[in-house]
Protein backbone atom coordinates (compact mmCIF):
# COMPACT_ATOMS: atom_id res chain seq x y z
CA UNK A 1 0.00 0.00 0.00
CA UNK A 2 1.36 3.35 -0.76
CA UNK A 3 1.06 6.31 1.85
CA UNK A 4 0.74 9.52 0.29
CA UNK A 5 -0.25 12.83 2.72
CA UNK A 6 -1.96 16.05 1.39
CA UNK A 7 -1.70 19.12 3.46
CA UNK A 8 -4.94 21.23 2.43
CA UNK A 9 -5.00 24.81 2.35
CA UNK A 10 -7.49 27.31 0.88
CA UNK A 11 -5.64 28.00 -2.34
CA UNK A 12 -3.46 24.73 -2.15
CA UNK A 13 -2.48 20.98 -1.83
CA UNK A 14 0.58 20.02 -0.60
CA UNK A 15 0.90 16.38 -1.70
CA UNK A 16 3.55 13.98 -0.28
CA UNK A 17 4.41 10.22 -1.54
CA UNK A 18 6.43 8.31 1.18
CA UNK A 19 8.49 6.16 -1.81
CA UNK A 20 10.75 4.38 0.99
CA UNK A 21 9.78 5.45 4.86
CA UNK A 22 13.36 3.70 5.63
CA UNK A 23 15.32 5.91 3.94
CA UNK A 24 13.24 8.88 4.64
CA UNK A 25 12.69 9.14 0.87
CA UNK A 26 9.51 11.25 -0.50
CA UNK A 27 8.54 12.75 -3.77
CA UNK A 28 5.96 15.93 -3.23
CA UNK A 29 4.05 18.19 -5.88
CA UNK A 30 1.58 20.98 -4.96
CA UNK A 31 -1.59 21.49 -6.70
CA UNK A 32 -3.97 24.20 -6.70
CA UNK A 33 -6.94 23.47 -4.76
CA UNK A 34 -9.30 23.63 -7.36
CA UNK A 35 -11.87 21.04 -9.21
CA UNK A 36 -10.13 20.71 -11.99
CA UNK A 37 -6.83 19.86 -10.19
CA UNK A 38 -8.00 17.24 -8.67
CA UNK A 39 -7.74 14.67 -11.55
CA UNK A 40 -4.29 16.07 -12.42
CA UNK A 41 -3.41 15.45 -8.78
CA UNK A 42 -4.38 11.58 -9.10
CA UNK A 43 -2.69 10.96 -12.53
CA UNK A 44 -0.12 12.46 -11.20
CA UNK A 45 -0.24 9.96 -7.62
CA UNK A 46 -0.98 6.74 -9.82
CA UNK A 47 1.90 7.89 -12.53
CA UNK A 48 4.45 8.28 -9.94
CA UNK A 49 3.78 5.45 -7.37
CA UNK A 50 2.82 2.85 -10.42
CA UNK A 51 -0.30 2.00 -8.45
CA UNK A 52 -3.79 1.48 -8.95
CA UNK A 53 -5.78 4.38 -7.13
CA UNK A 54 -7.36 1.30 -4.45
CA UNK A 55 -3.47 0.51 -3.78
CA UNK A 56 -2.79 4.24 -2.58
CA UNK A 57 -3.78 5.22 0.50
CA UNK A 58 -4.31 9.16 0.80
CA UNK A 59 -4.27 11.27 4.52
CA UNK A 60 -5.94 14.11 4.73
CA UNK A 61 -6.40 16.86 8.13
CA UNK A 62 -10.26 17.65 8.56
CA UNK A 63 -9.54 21.52 7.48
CA UNK A 64 -13.22 22.93 7.53
CA UNK A 65 -14.32 22.82 4.32
CA UNK A 66 -11.18 23.05 2.29
CA UNK A 67 -10.74 19.24 1.93
CA UNK A 68 -14.01 17.93 1.60
CA UNK A 69 -13.84 18.29 -2.72
CA UNK A 70 -10.36 16.82 -2.67
CA UNK A 71 -11.59 13.95 -0.25
CA UNK A 72 -14.50 13.17 -2.82
CA UNK A 73 -12.84 13.03 -5.59
CA UNK A 74 -9.78 10.91 -4.98
CA UNK A 75 -12.72 9.22 -2.80
CA UNK A 76 -14.94 8.66 -6.42
CA UNK A 77 -11.73 7.85 -8.12
CA UNK A 78 -11.17 4.39 -5.96
CA UNK A 79 -8.23 5.95 -3.81
CA UNK A 80 -8.26 5.13 -0.38
CA UNK A 81 -8.55 8.31 1.88
CA UNK A 82 -8.76 8.50 5.21
CA UNK A 83 -9.53 12.13 6.70
CA UNK A 84 -8.30 12.66 10.47
CA UNK A 85 -8.44 14.95 13.10
CA UNK A 86 -5.67 17.13 13.20
CA UNK A 87 -4.75 16.47 16.68
CA UNK A 88 -3.78 12.96 15.69
CA UNK A 89 -0.98 13.59 13.12
CA UNK A 90 0.34 16.95 15.57
CA UNK A 91 0.61 14.13 18.47
CA UNK A 92 2.49 11.60 16.30
CA UNK A 93 4.64 14.56 14.38
CA UNK A 94 5.59 15.32 18.31
CA UNK A 95 6.25 11.73 19.63
CA UNK A 96 8.84 11.59 16.04
CA UNK A 97 10.33 14.82 17.26
CA UNK A 98 9.00 17.03 14.32
CA UNK A 99 9.39 20.76 15.62
CA UNK A 100 9.25 22.90 12.78
CA UNK A 101 5.93 23.37 10.77
CA UNK A 102 6.02 23.54 6.98
CA UNK A 103 3.22 22.55 4.56
CA UNK A 104 5.65 20.26 2.65
CA UNK A 105 6.64 18.46 6.09
CA UNK A 106 3.07 18.46 7.32
CA UNK A 107 2.08 16.41 4.14
CA UNK A 108 5.45 13.99 4.59
CA UNK A 109 3.87 13.43 8.03
CA UNK A 110 0.41 13.04 7.22
CA UNK A 111 1.94 10.10 4.94
CA UNK A 112 3.79 8.64 7.70
CA UNK A 113 0.88 8.81 10.03
CA UNK A 114 -0.84 7.25 7.34
CA UNK A 115 1.28 4.00 7.45
CA UNK A 116 2.25 3.84 10.59
CA UNK A 117 -1.16 4.37 12.21
CA UNK A 118 -3.69 3.35 9.54
CA UNK A 119 -6.29 5.39 10.24
CA UNK A 120 -9.77 4.44 9.10
CA UNK A 121 -11.19 5.10 5.97
CA UNK A 122 -13.37 8.02 5.11
CA UNK A 123 -16.52 7.18 3.31
CA UNK A 124 -18.73 9.80 2.36
CA UNK A 125 -22.31 10.91 3.18
CA UNK A 126 -24.34 9.73 0.35
CA UNK A 127 -25.08 13.20 -2.17
CA UNK A 128 -28.86 13.39 -1.23
CA UNK A 129 -27.39 13.87 1.87
CA UNK A 130 -24.41 16.18 1.67
CA UNK A 131 -26.92 18.56 -0.79
CA UNK A 132 -29.83 18.83 2.10
CA UNK A 133 -26.96 19.37 4.29
CA UNK A 134 -25.87 22.53 1.62
CA UNK A 135 -29.71 23.41 1.54
CA UNK A 136 -29.64 23.87 5.50
CA UNK A 137 -26.73 25.80 5.61
CA UNK A 138 -27.74 27.87 2.81
CA UNK A 139 -31.24 28.70 4.07
CA UNK A 140 -29.31 29.16 8.00
CA UNK A 141 -27.00 32.28 5.78
CA UNK A 142 -29.86 33.50 4.67
CA UNK A 143 -31.92 33.65 7.54
CA UNK A 144 -28.76 35.75 9.30
CA UNK A 145 -28.96 37.98 6.02
CA UNK A 146 -32.44 38.30 6.91
CA UNK A 147 -32.00 39.32 10.11
CA UNK A 148 -29.53 41.46 9.68
CA UNK A 149 -31.20 43.58 7.29
CA UNK A 150 -34.46 43.77 9.58
CA UNK A 151 -31.86 45.10 12.12
CA UNK A 152 -30.92 47.93 9.86
CA UNK A 153 -34.63 48.34 8.57
CA UNK A 154 -35.94 49.14 12.35
CA UNK A 155 -32.49 51.25 13.00
CA UNK A 156 -32.91 53.48 10.25
CA UNK A 157 -36.80 53.80 10.88
CA UNK A 158 -35.77 54.79 14.75
CA UNK A 159 -33.25 57.17 13.73
CA UNK A 160 -35.90 58.60 10.64
CA UNK A 161 -33.14 57.88 7.99
CA UNK A 162 -33.62 58.85 4.18
CA UNK A 163 -36.64 57.21 2.29
CA UNK A 164 -34.00 55.77 -0.65
CA UNK A 165 -32.19 54.08 2.35
CA UNK A 166 -35.96 52.56 4.19
CA UNK A 167 -36.73 51.95 0.59
CA UNK A 168 -33.37 49.90 -0.36
CA UNK A 169 -33.60 47.86 3.32
CA UNK A 170 -37.37 47.15 2.26
CA UNK A 171 -36.16 45.96 -1.42
CA UNK A 172 -33.89 43.57 0.10
CA UNK A 173 -35.79 42.63 2.61
CA UNK A 174 -38.23 41.44 0.34
CA UNK A 175 -35.80 39.90 -2.34
CA UNK A 176 -34.27 37.57 0.99
CA UNK A 177 -38.01 36.35 1.47
CA UNK A 178 -38.55 35.59 -1.82
CA UNK A 179 -35.00 33.51 -1.56
CA UNK A 180 -36.48 32.11 1.79
CA UNK A 181 -38.88 31.12 0.09
CA UNK A 182 -37.56 29.58 -2.66
CA UNK A 183 -34.82 27.71 -0.59
CA UNK A 184 -37.83 26.37 1.59
CA UNK A 185 -39.75 24.77 -1.57
CA UNK A 186 -36.14 23.44 -2.88
CA UNK A 187 -35.71 21.72 0.28
CA UNK A 188 -39.26 20.23 0.39
CA UNK A 189 -38.92 19.25 -3.16
CA UNK A 190 -35.33 17.04 -2.34
CA UNK A 191 -37.22 15.69 0.70
CA UNK A 192 -40.03 14.85 -1.35
CA UNK A 193 -37.82 13.27 -3.49
CA UNK A 194 -35.80 11.13 -0.95
CA UNK A 195 -38.58 9.65 1.28
CA UNK A 196 -36.06 8.20 3.46
CA UNK A 197 -34.65 11.42 4.34
CA UNK A 198 -37.97 12.35 5.68
CA UNK A 199 -36.95 9.67 9.10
Amino acid sequence: MQSVGIDVSKAKLDCCWLRDSQKNKVKCKIFKNQPDEFRHLGDWLVKNTGSQPDEIHVVLEATGVYHEAVALQLYDRGFRVSVVNPARPKKFAESMGYVHKTDKKDSVILAKFGEQAKPALWVPEPRKIRQLKALIARLEALDEDLQREKNRQEAAELTQASEIVIESLTTMLEALEAERKRLLSEIDDHIDNHPDLKK
